[in-house]
Parts: structure tokens; sequence; C-alpha cells
């Protein structure tokens, strides 16, 4: 018995729980993620893909302890194994602490073939518990020095929220609930004061106090609360293309019938307040992959967007360029008008229930570098003036604008009061930013920094080859 656990506990992929062993192996495989083998009658099989989904995945994770899942490729995704095939129409709840302890035909009951063997991709050093969690909402802990800890609350907002999301592949952030919301844990508590922009790609990319560096104790637990299945891509927290997750991957939705009551669902779903409006015809810009949803119909009641009826995932004859949007209420600034596109055109903001327009009084760059920030638009390229964009109608909300160019919204800046101006339509700014690169870091300015490109909604340092 001592040389079993000696053996179990050198081999990396394995973890033993009574007679049962399971490993990730397979073509481009890793400690937590991979195709998934069971040893029994002293031999390694494989796991057949019918009906293998994130429940019976998340049980595989916990057995490894490598977190939450996030994929449940099936298909050989990781190659296909060889010799027995001996679990097949798996089915957990997710809250079995081994795979065999789940519903199953019977070991090496089955009528498939190795191209059917089922894999994991879990989220390895990171997960959601406590009381209440689900597999996008919980108290965040993080597994360290073979521990799994927790974070204290210091400093912990939307950004650090944000960060864990898109690690867990579970959307956008709607909250960051303190005080433990999902229960106080126990044992050990490993960061505290964790800084994130919002683009990182991991939570421990992000400044922090130091592994255990704190005085807080479990009361002080934080947890994020995710969007789960669908996203806003490519513009802000609550305007974008709207993106669905199905069968393992994000997709979008055409924007044939793509409605106001439509975009209010989506809305409500992201806490982002009511739709305002629905821009198609890829109006963010064309995603990419697969176009999952076409012919939406909500009545603007439901709770989530799958429950709308809709032409069946997958099923549509949609082109790229008639991706479905939504800008909702709790965005505050837009670009508009003739010849607009994501990045480029008249601002308007939303004050008192309706959208107005800008002044150009004093517009320069400054103020552009603002909004450019504001929309996830790379930096200021121009400050047009004098209805550039064509000129709007109804309100002219801000005049005398004046910005330092840090700023993090257009209504934090200086300005002469929502309404008070003497101006006219004609008059009516715009934008130009540089949409997908931008320039950044210490001591960087408008036309020198490091280069960052926008891709898969995160700022990246941009990665340039040249040839020989």
């Amino acid at each position: 018995m001592a040389l079993q656990q000696l053996v179990c506990n050198l081999m990396i992929l394995l973890f033993c729980k009574g007679t049962l062993t399971i490993r990730l192996t397979g073509s481009g495989s890793t400690r937590c993620s991979g195709r998934v083998e069971v040893y029994h009658d002293n031999i390694w099989g494989t796991v057949c893909d019918d009906g293998w989904d994130l429940n019976d995945a998340e049980v595989v994770c916990r057995q490894l302890n490598c977190g939450s899942a996030l994929e449940a490729p099936p298909s050989a995704h990781f190659g296909a194994g060889t010799g027995q095939i001996w679990l097949d129409h798996v089915t957990c709840s997710g809250s079995e602490s081994s795979l065999t302890e789940c519903q199953h035909s019977g070991f090496g009951s089955n009528t498939c073939e190795h191209g059917q063997d089922a894999a994991v991709i879990c989220s390895d050093l990171i997960r959601l518990a406590g009381s209440g969690s689900t597999r996008c909402s919980g108290r965040v802990e993080i597994f360290h020095n073979n521990i799994w800890g927790t974070i204290s609350d210091y400093n912990w907002n939307l950004n650090d929220a944000e960060v864990v999301c898109r690690q867990l592949k579970c959307g956008s952030a709607l909250g960051n609930p303190q005080f433990d919301h999902f229960g106080a844990a126990t044992g050990q508590i490993w960061l505290s004061a964790v800084t994130c922009s919002g683009n990182e790609g991991s939570l421990t990319e992000c400044q922090h106090s130091g592994w255990g560096n704190n005085y807080y104790g479990h009361y002080y637990d934080v947890g994020v609360i995710c969007s789960g299945m669908i996203r806003l891509a490519d513009s802000t927290r609550c305007s974008g293309r709207v993106e669905v997750y199905h069968n393992n991957s994000w997709g979008t939705v055409c924007d044939d019938g793509w409605d106001l009551n439509d975009a209010e669902v989506v809305c409500r779903q992201l806490n982002c307040g009511s739709a305002l409006k629905v821009p198609t015809s890829a109006h963010f810009g064309a995603g990419t992959g697969q176009i999952w949803l076409d012919h939406v119909t909500c009545s603007g009641n439901e709770s989530s967007l799958t429950e709308c009826q809709h032409s069946g995932f997958g099923s549509n004859t949609c082109e790229r360029g008639q991706d479905a949007a939504v800008i909702c209420s709790a965005v505050s600034v837009i670009l508009t008008g003739s010849g607009s596109t994501r990045c480029s055109g008249r601002v308007e903001v939303y004050h008192n229930n309706s959208w107005g327009t800008v002044c150009d009084d004093g517009w320069d760059l400054n103020d552009v570098e603002v909004v450019c920030r504001e929309l996830n638009c790379g930096s200021a390229l121009e400050a047009p003036r004098s209805a550039h964009f064509g000129a709007g109608t109804g309100q002219i909300w801000l005049d005398h604008v004046t910005c330092s160019g840090n700023e993090s919204s257009l209504t934090e800046c200086q300005h002469s009061g929502f309404g008070s101006n003497t101006c006219e339509h004609g008059q009516d700014a715009a934008v130009i930013c540089s949409d997908l690169i931008r320039l950044a870091g210490s001591g960087s300015t408008r036309c020198s920094g490091r280069v960052e490109i926008f891709h898969n909604n995160i700022w990246e340092q941009s990665l340039i080859t040249t040839g020989t």
C-alpha cells in the first residue's frame, strides 16, 4: 500500500482514489487537459464521448485537483487511444467525487471506436467554490504549493473579476461580491491587494501583495459572478457583438429579425440595464468561427437568450456581415453617423434617458483619447469637428469638454454642464481611433510606446516578425 501511494505521488498525471486511477494523456496534453483514461482490471482504457458534457468533465477536473471544467472535447481531440474503451454513456451530476460514481453503461460495455475518445480541459490553478456556487459564479480559489486557497477582498473590483471570468471561459464579469458572499473558506488565504487592468490572461499575471502576505480573515473571501454562456465582444462591457458559448466554442448570432426585444434579454442577462439600440450588419466587426443562432425571437421577458425561439444551434444561411449586436443603457458613449465604424464616428452620450451629441468647442486629441480608451478602440488619431460624420438631432449634451487624456470616461472630464451650450448640430464633435492597435507602457506617449493589439477582447503585446 505504501509503495502504491509512492507511485501515485510521483506520477504527475495520475490521481489515485480507492481502486480507481484516472489520468489525462494524449497529443498536446498537460497536467490538467487531455484524453481521459481510467485504470480497470490492470489495464488503462479510454472513455467514449456519448453524452460526454461539462458535468462529466467537472468531476474529472475535481478528481485531479485541476480546478473547474472549461471544455469537454469529444471526438479524440487529443488523439485516439488504443486498447480498451472502458466507459460509455457517462452521466454525472457534476458533484460526484469520482468518475466511477457517475452512471455509465458498465465497464467495457460500448459500441464505440477510439475516434470517439472523450477529453477534458480544466482551469488548472483556479476554481470557483462555496455555498451556492455554479460553474461561473462562486468564491475564487487558486492552487499554489499543492494547496487551494482564497483571495482577500482588498481592492477587489470588476477588472479583477473580468480576468477570472475570462480565464474560466465564463463570459464577462457581472459582479465582484465580497465579504464571504459564497461562504467563508478555511485554511490558506493566498492573495490580497490583487490589481488587474482587466486585460490579463490569468489572475496570477495581475499585481498582488505576494503569496500568503495578508492580514485578513476568511470573512473577506472574494467571489465572482460571470455572465456564463453569453458575452459582448469588441467593444465595452455593455455594448458589442453578441456571442454565445455552445459545444465548447464561442459563436455569433445572425441579425435576421434581430430587434429590441432580443437585445433587452441580452442586456438584462448581462446586468447592463435596458436595450437602447440593436446594431446589425456586424457594426462592431465580424466574428470568427461558428454562427450559432439565427432568427432569434424573444418576447423580451426571458431570462436568457437561449430561452427565446431560434432556428437551432448552427442552423443558418448567414454570413459574417450579419453578426448581431447590442448597446445597453449602462453604456454612456457611442459612435454613430454617416460612414461611422466601430471606432470612428460622431460622439453621442446618454443622459436623462436620451442620446445627445457633443459640441466641438475646444475639442482636441486629449478628449478623443478618452473616448477611444472608453470604447476599447486604441489611441486617438484625429479629432474631427464640424459634423464630420453628419449632424445629429435632438439634444447637444456637452460643450467645452476639457480632458487631460487620462480619464476613464468622457463625463469625468471638465465641461460646461449637461445641456449647457450655444451650439448647433453643425458643430457636432467626432473621433477617429486607431481601433485594433495602440501604444502603451511606462513612459509611453501618443506616438511612442510598446505596441499592443486588440485580439479576443484582450490587449496583447504585439510579436512582430519579419522575413529575412
